[in-house]
């Protein structure tokens, strides 16, 4: 198993001009506030970027950033896997923000900011519990096992460290990236 590098925000920020940071995150999440010179290369398009990922880690050392750690660890370790060497972003965006680092908010940005992932799975967790608490009451006992999936479903991921909420609204249309943006930063990353 490999070990990960983990890099705390004033680490980060010491060194920020000789990484290349890529953003794991949505592209909503990612223009709601990003570190500055970050790129944004969704998780879901990780696969696709693997031959500019691995030039970029060639040339110089690479910093994967989320909104909280978590996916940049995923992130990390799936690049490992593929050979390629990466360090993640201890408590991602939120605590580089926490510590008074800056974040770029794009003023004119083709894609709107979003609420970030965390808080959509919040969003939805809390609907649905609701939703099967209603329709457990008014409707049928049984639907209460919806509460209770959802429940399961939270634990399951605080353990695994995974999301498959997450996973699901990442395919949302909101939180996808257009082809285009993609090109565009893969083309960025190739040029560095």
């Amino acid at each position: 198993m490999t070990t990960l590098t983990t890099l705390a925000p004033h680490q980060a920020k010491e060194r920020l001009h000789e990484l290349t940071v890529i953003d794991v995150r949505t592209p909503g999440e990612y223009a709601g506030g990003h570190i500055p010179g970050a790129l944004n290369i969704p998780l879901d398009q990780l696969d696709r970027a693997l031959p500019e990922i691995r030039g970029a880690a060639e040339r110089g050392e690479v910093l994967v950033v989320c909104a909280s750690g978590a996916r940049s660890e995923n992130a990390c370790r799936k690049l490992a896997e593929q050979g390629v060497h990466t360090a993640t972003l201890a408590g991602g965006t939120g605590a580089w923000a926490a510590q008074g680092q800056e974040l770029d908010r794009p003023v004119a940005c083709d894609v709107k900011a979003v609420w970030s992932m965390d808080r959509q799975v919040r969003l939805t967790a809390g609907s649905l519990v609701l939703l099967g608490l209603a329709l457990g009451e008014f409707v049928h006992p049984a639907f209460r096992l919806l509460s209770a999936g959802v429940a399961a479903g939270l634990v399951f991921s605080a353990v695994s460290n995974t999301c498959g909420m997450a996973a699901l609204l990442a395919k949302l249309p909101h939180n996808r990236p257009a082809t285009a943006d993609l090109d565009a930063t893969l083309a960025r990353l190739r040029g560095l």
